[in-house]
């Protein structure tokens, strides 16, 4: 028999996705029990198990739902149109100000991917590289000097991710920079290896080879 939803379903939905990745940030997914996750949510195990069937289920939703939120968001920068650099400030801001309001939920995704199914893990790094290629795509079309070749594309890329992924270990968005001045300058620092006037190219990234 199907489950009968309740009149605020999509509430309570969010509201254990929010407080489940808040317990799993702090306590560690495997030391989180259904137990922990029924008082967090402040819920009855019953209950609980009225929106996910499993620990496992809540998990795989809270990344599922993290990574969506970010592509939207950054494909929506990019649909805005302008100049490839312009596009390029927007992904960055966009995926800063995801993080930014969504530190816990980076933090599972970061720490906590590893405890789910294979098939539900290529799921959610099937969204991951996505997202990648988005970033990847607009760092070759800004990339006049040619230093991007197929050999060092992830790579560059990569770099960039580690510069904006793990700033929850950190970074306060309520502080003195928020997360579009951080994003700015994130972008800014990134590509001034980039920019007319910088130093020459390593050696190592010197080798021309089709992307």
């Amino acid at each position: 028999m199907a489950r009968t939803r309740s009149e605020n379903y999509d509430g309570i939905h969010l509201g254990i996705l929010t407080n489940a990745a808040r317990l799993f940030s702090a306590q560690g997914y495997m030391r989180a029990s259904i137990a922990d996750l029924a008082d967090a949510c402040k819920l009855s195990r019953g209950a609980l198990y009225h929106y996910f069937d499993s620990k496992e289920a809540i998990l795989f939703a809270i990344l599922d739902a993290h990574i969506r939120e970010m592509i939207q968001h950054v494909e929506t920068a990019v649909a805005a149109g302008g100049p490839t650099l312009t596009q390029f400030q927007n992904v960055i801001r966009a995926i800063v100000e995801v993080n930014a309001k969504s530190p816990h939920e980076q933090r599972v995704l970061i720490h906590d991917l590893s405890f789910l199914n294979e098939d539900e893990q290529q799921a959610i790094k099937d969204l991951e590289r996505q997202l990648v290629d988005i970033v990847a795509d607009l760092l070759l079309r800004l990339d006049a000097e040619g230093r991007i070749v197929k050999r060092t594309k992830k790579i560059y890329t990569m770099i960039l991710f580690g510069i904006i992924n793990f700033t929850y270990t950190w970074y306060d968005p309520k502080g003195a920079v928020d997360p579009q001045e951080f994003a700015d300058m994130a972008v800014e620092l990134f590509l001034h290896g980039f920019a007319p006037g910088a130093v020459g190219k390593p050696a190592t990234t010197n080798r021309r080879e089709k992307v």
